[in-house]
């Protein structure tokens, strides 16, 4: 088919004066405001957010829904040369717009084994040329980590061989397939063409032989109208000869008309037909308006303008008319056309900023020379998130491209060789690591059998923060060092928790004894002789404390109802307060020997009777102050006497409840320190 130039309108059988081959209608339509672009979306959060991580900017870019321009989309604008023929210029293919840039390389594979099946193949080269950009992407991606996997475990660089790849044969394969194919579609396109030519050429020289004619007008009409079905159903001609055939077939066609004075009737029946036919390719036109997708919209009126040349001429009245009608359609596709191209490069401009940026970034991150694996792998994980940010934008000018290309690819292929040097420079450092860590797993494996729980447990921590500030050792051995020393220390860890948890046995056990004598206590039977009945009590207090530990988490629920049952029965026995208090503590001293909490309950108890001590020392000093006024009144020796009797009672009260105090002083003094947090009692 051959392509309209979208800036000159197109010369039909109507002769069209030259003066409209441009034309600006009073109103055109708007185009919408063009999204940002990736590169347009990353440029901003690096001029606004300079601290903004790689990685927030590659989430932030995800999330905006940009994603890289397809290869149609960057595409050129096609000139009258590149469109020659059918098919030059891929056209959108509804089943085969898809996003190939998430496929896997088994999906492209698919995709492009999908297309090699297709009979219009010839319409698929940008789809084609995408999915093999995109393999051989992934291709060099995987060959490249096989490349460092290789190098990191201590092999040479020279030694490496990639390993086959089976997907990557069949690509080729089928690759030489779609070639083979397109390379067939086009020679037999170009057979065809020449056919078409020379059977136009035939046409051509059959008009101008019925010019020339006698015959019936009738039959000279009929044949001249099967002569122009012929030629429009002819297909596409060689671009080097399409203007002159066209010229010599126009100008037979005028010549016909002037010279043979045909029917009018029958003239204008054709001219009746012309002009609906040029209504139709008018409102057709008008309807690609409406198409969102502007390179598909100016293909396919390239077609309705060859359609339209196709077509013969119109009433004098409606010639005009139509072709300002069908030319101001054209004006606003073309107009629509150029400006995509124009914000394309303004896009592509965007794309090759945001790339120059990418590529300071990573001659910045190459500059300085890293002295420590974490921060080559620090600064590798930046150089990778560079390279996420570099697929989201799309392609750069045409005369940038390769350029800006070439400068990231060599920045990034500058830090991996360094940090090649670098593992391969520090190599020795990895086996003496090594040699460190099996002296740690020699000591570790000489305490897996230890029964020292304690100390064992200490000792095995300390090995576990030194192995932590080892640094890493060669790749190869690095899994199998580790599992060395991790059987060690779980060996021990596990004999310390079945020995704890057998311990956990016997404390059920105690729990079940020391219930038991929680309610023998509350059943107990009192008799009429307090002696008898406090020695019972007593020696239900050395059974409770005979008795092991339990579960810490019953412990203090249980021993607070023990006390309270004990309480309770010396409540019942008619004993004094002295004698009550003096039992109270001595069975608290009995129950902190082996509950922590216990202990806390009874400096708190010591605490209560220095309170009381120091208010009973409070009243006898005041008392004493109170009886020398006294003394000096009349009728007050009675009260004398009450007072005195009162002083006397609280400063005995005072003394036993102070020898009850040194009594818990003692008892806190004989008793081990208390067991630091975390470790393991009752």
């Amino acid at each position: 088919m051959e392509t309209i130039d979208p800036t000159i309108s197109t010369q039909n059988q109507e002769q069209v004066p030259d003066n409209a081959n441009i034309v600006t209608p009073e109103q055109t339509s708007e185009t919408d405001a063009p999204k940002l672009s990736a590169a347009d979306i990353i440029l901003q959060r690096l001029q606004e957010h300079k601290q903004q991580s790689l990685e927030q900017i590659i989430n932030e870019v995800s999330q905006e829904n940009v994603a890289p321009n397809s290869e149609e989309e960057n595409a050129e604008p096609e000139t009258d040369a590149e469109s020659d023929t059918e098919g030059s210029t891929d056209e959108t293919i509804e089943d085969l717009d898809i996003n190939y840039a998430e496929l896997s390389k088994e999906g492209l594979l698919e995709a492009l084994e999908k297309i090699v099946a297709r009979e219009d193949i010839h319409k698929c080269k940008t789809y084609v040329d995408y999915i093999k950009t995109l393999f051989y992407k992934k291709v060099k991606t995987e060959v490249e980590q096989q490349r460092e996997k290789f190098i990191e475990n201590g092999y040479e660089p020279k030694d490496f061989r990639p390993a086959p790849d089976p997907l990557e044969d069949k690509f080729k394969s089928l690759f030489d397939q779609y070639r083979e194919k397109r390379n067939k579609y086009n020679e037999q396109l170009e057979q065809e063409k020449l056919n078409n030519l020379k059977l136009k050429q035939e046409i051509v020289a059959k008009i101008e032989s019925l010019i020339n004619t006698q015959d019936n007008i009738n039959q000279t009409f009929d044949e001249f109208k099967s002569l122009q079905k012929q030629w429009r159903e002819i297909g596409i001609v060689p671009q080097a000869d399409a203007k002159q055939l066209w010229d010599s077939y126009n100008y037979q066609v005028e010549r016909f008309y002037d010279i043979v004075k045909i029917n009018r009737e029958l003239r204008d029946l054709d001219l009746k037909k012309n002009t609906e036919q040029k209504i139709k390719l008018c409102e057709r036109a008008e309807e690609l308006l409406l198409e969102t997708k502007v390179v598909k919209a100016f293909s396919e009126l390239q077609k309705l303008h060859e359609q339209w040349r196709e077509v013969g001429p119109v009433f004098a009245a409606n010639k005009e008319e139509l072709w300002e009608r069908f030319k101001k359609a054209t004006y606003t596709i073309n107009k629509k056309h150029q400006d995509y191209y124009a914000n394309l490069k303004k896009e592509q401009e965007s794309n090759f900023k945001a790339k120059t940026v990418l590529c300071e970034k990573a001659e910045e991150i190459i500059a300085p020379d890293y002295n420590s694996r974490a921060e080559w792998d620090a600064k590798s994980k930046e150089i990778l998130e560079l390279q996420q940010i570099w697929k989201l934008i799309g392609f750069a000018p045409k005369k940038h491209n390769n350029a800006v290309y070439e400068r990231f690819r060599n920045a990034c292929d500058k830090f991996f060789e360094k940090k090649r040097e670098f593992y391969a420079q520090n190599k020795e450092e990895a086996d003496n690591n090594l040699q460190l860590k099996e002296d740690l797993c020699v000591q570790a494996e000489g305490l897996k059998d230890s029964t020292d729980w304690k100390k064992t447990t200490e000792i095995l921590k300390k090995l576990q923060a030194k192995w932590k500030t080892i640094g890493p050792v060669p790749r190869k051995h690095s899994e199998e060092i580790w599992q060395r020393f991790r059987a060690a220390c779980n060996t021990f860890f596990d004999n310390k928790q079945k020995h704890y948890d057998d311990l956990d046995k016997e404390q059920e056990e105690n729990l079940k004894l020391k219930e038991a004598l929680i309610a023998e206590v509350e059943n107990f039977q009192s008799t009429d002789s307090d002696e008898k009945n406090i020695a019972a009590l007593k020696e239900m207090q050395k059974r409770w404390s005979e008795i092991g530990l339990v579960p810490i988490n019953k412990k203090d629920s249980l021993y607070d109802r023990f006390r309270k049952a004990i309480d309770a029965q010396f409540a019942k026995i008619n004993i004094d307060e002295a004698k009550r208090n003096e039992i109270k503590v001595k069975h608290m001293i009995e129950a902190a020997q082996n509950n922590p909490q216990a202990l806390e309950k009874l400096r708190n108890e010591r605490d209560r009777l220095k309170g009381r001590i120091d208010t009973l020392r409070q009243q006898i000093a005041l008392s004493e102050n109170n009886l020398g006024f006294f003394a000096k009144s009349k009728n007050a020796d009675a009260m004398i006497e009450s007072f005195r009797r009162k002083m006397e009672k609280s400063k005995k009260e005072a003394d036993t409840l102070q020898s009850l105090v040194s009594a818990i002083n003692r008892a806190l003094s004989d008793m081990p320190a208390p067991t630091k947090k975390g470790d393991r009692k009752n």
